[in-house]
């Protein structure tokens, strides 16, 4: 056999990684996994669907299904060892709640009763995967300040659930070894968080960015950032209903968007397609506004030096 055909790169392992597509459309909804990041500006494009969401290979979502396949691994462990682990809601769908007007969600992995430390007391089961150089942090600063957007999420869902403990199962994929911590509810975090995902979720600007100078050593993570080019190198938005002036995303429904031009609600596929009458929000054009004309539907700018009018279909 030659040496070629033992790389990585056959066509079985091409054909294996082929088979790994990300089927689900990007969420409608501001996530409790996500709201502990750092940079609101980052969510906020997210949210408003500015750019295009993260496009992984198939080694990475594979990946994923192995980070899958670990919890069911780990709820199992859990209930072999005398823990009562509910995943499932009564309808058979994963616990969640869903908060401010339907546009921030999440779901829990489990809700855990008997932990060996507070037997009686209910806790909010979160199940995650590490590399070994992760797993390392997390057993040296434990997961507020190894893993915040992970304590961020536990904290989002104990308020919501109303339990005041979580446990926090980790496995390390090097070595197979486990790490539990629990935690305690944190109310000023909780609703610090809930004020940071309205502010996302209702603002019509775009928050200020996490670092201004992307070349910066602080700003490295900037570098992975599916907004990056948005964000800092001029680049357009993409055209839907989100990043249009004239929708809003209503507070008195389940994920309610609303169009002042068309004066109707939009539905999940309406956003995505967008119309003819489509103005971009000004904080997603890469220039200085320099006039609006609303009886016309336009918005002047002015974009690398020349005149920009957007808008203006009937």
């Amino acid at each position: 056999m030659r040496r070629a055909e033992l790389g990585f790169q056959m066509p079985t392992v091409e054909a294996i990684l082929k088979t790994y597509k990300r089927d689900e459309e990007e969420r409608t909804y501001l996530g409790a996994s996500i709201i502990g990041k750092e940079c609101e500006r980052q969510l906020w494009y997210g949210f408003r669907w500015a750019c295009q969401p993260e496009d992984f290979d198939g080694r990475m979502l594979r990946l994923f299904a192995t980070g899958h396949r670990e919890e069911a691994r780990m709820i199992e462990d859990l209930r072999a060892s005398g823990v009562q682990v509910w995943d499932r809601g009564e309808d058979g769908k994963q616990i969640g709640f869903s908060d401010l007007g339907g546009h921030f969600k999440g779901h829990m992995d489990s809700v855990l009763l008997g932990v060996k430390e507070a037997p009686k007391t209910p806790h909010v089961g979160e199940f995650k995967t590490h590399n070994l150089d992760s797993f390392k942090k997390l057993k040296r600063d434990a997961v507020e300040v190894a893993k915040f957007e992970h304590f961020a999420q536990m904290q989002t869902y104990m308020h919501e659930e109303g339990l005041t403990r979580a446990l926090y199962l980790a496995h390390c994929k090097d070595t197979d070894e486990l790490y539990a911590e629990r935690i305690e509810y944190d109310g000023l975090c909780a609703l610090t968080l809930l004020a940071k995902a309205e502010r996302i979720i209702t603002s019509d600007r775009a928050p200020e960015r996490a670092h201004e100078h992307v070349t910066s050593r602080a700003a490295y993570a900037c570098d992975w950032c599916p907004a990056l080019r948005v964000c800092h190198h001029g680049g357009w938005a993409r055209r839907n209903c989100r990043t249009c002036l004239h929708a809003t995303p209503e507070m008195d429904g389940d994920g309610r968007w609303s169009c002042a031009y068309h004066k109707c609600d939009l539905t999940a596929k309406d956003q995505r397609a967008g119309c003819a009458q489509h103005i971009f929000l000004p904080d997603l054009v890469p220039g200085e506004q320099i006039d609006a004309d609303m009886d016309a539907n336009t918005v002047t700018y002015l974009v690398g030096g020349k005149r920009f009018v957007d808008g203006g279909c009937k």
